[in-house]
């Protein structure tokens, strides 16, 4: 009896294995705006803002509990990782500077908007099945219009740029109980639970128009964050295809 339900167990466990490798790669996407090039040494100059971070477990419910020292250690390898790529975008960058009052508010509210219109792009552009009907390629070949719109241009050294780099970064790391409940749900229900989500998103923003002129937004990214090496595996992930730049496709 005890070894038929170790089988189980174990099925159960490279069946979601198997599906959540195959969600992770559904996930992965980049597009860039219609006619838009950047080329290496172009002579444009790239305002990179410090990244979002946030970092905690998720309980078994599902809910996101934020860690703090997580989330600090986070901050400190990732902005570590994206100094080490900045040098290989392919054209001049200049570093947000620090924020403070309402600067601070106009950054993060950008963020913010950022990250929600990236999540909308996932959902109803990335999937086919999930499009707007203004979005659908086959409306319109090649579509891809987002934009966080002109009010961009308030934000704190906009006026010293060309384009903006934003990145967002969620990680949620699976607590006991959710992946039990991982197991038992398969087990029981034969409905597939999800433990951990890694969401990364980096967008380069025109800071005239506001809109976003290459995006890379995935739901599930490799590389933990709170260690250096996973850091620097995320970073290159997030950057990815960047316009003019030199950063290859991690294989």
């Amino acid at each position: 009896m005890m070894a038929r339900v170790v089988r189980l167990i174990f099925t159960a466990l490279i069946l979601f294995i198997t599906f959540d490798s195959q969600a992770v790669t559904a996930q992965e996407r980049t597009a860039t705006r219609d006619g838009f090039v950047l080329e290496e040494n172009s002579g444009k100059k790239i305002l990179v803002f410090r990244p979002k971070v946030s970092v905690g477990a998720q309980s078994t419910g599902g809910i996101f509990e934020p860690n703090a020292e997580w989330t600090e250690q986070a901050k400190a390898n990732i902005e570590a990782s994206l100094l080490e790529y900045q040098t290989k975008l392919g054209n001049e960058i200049i570093v947000a500077p620090e924020v403070y009052g309402e600067d601070a508010v106009i950054v993060e509210e950008h963020m913010a908007l950022f990250a929600a219109i990236a999540d909308a792009v996932i959902e109803y552009q990335f999937f086919i099945g999930n499009r707007l009907p203004t979005k659908k390629r086959e409306n319109k070949e090649g579509v891809f219009d987002w934009s966080l719109g002109p009010s961009v241009v308030d934000l704190p050294g906009a006026d010293q740029a060309d384009y903006a780099l934003f990145i967002y970064n969620k990680d949620m790391y699976g607590s006991t109980g959710r992946k039990i409940l991982q197991v038992v749900a398969i087990l029981g229900a034969g409905i597939a639970v999800t433990s951990g989500e890694h969401k990364g998103y980096a967008g380069l923003v025109d800071l005239k128009t506001g809109d976003i002129l290459w995006l890379n937004a995935d739901g599930q990214m490799g590389g933990d964050v709170r260690d250096q090496e996973g850091s620097q595996k995320r970073v290159r992930q997030l950057l990815e295809e960047f316009p003019g730049s030199d950063i290859e496709e991690e294989k």
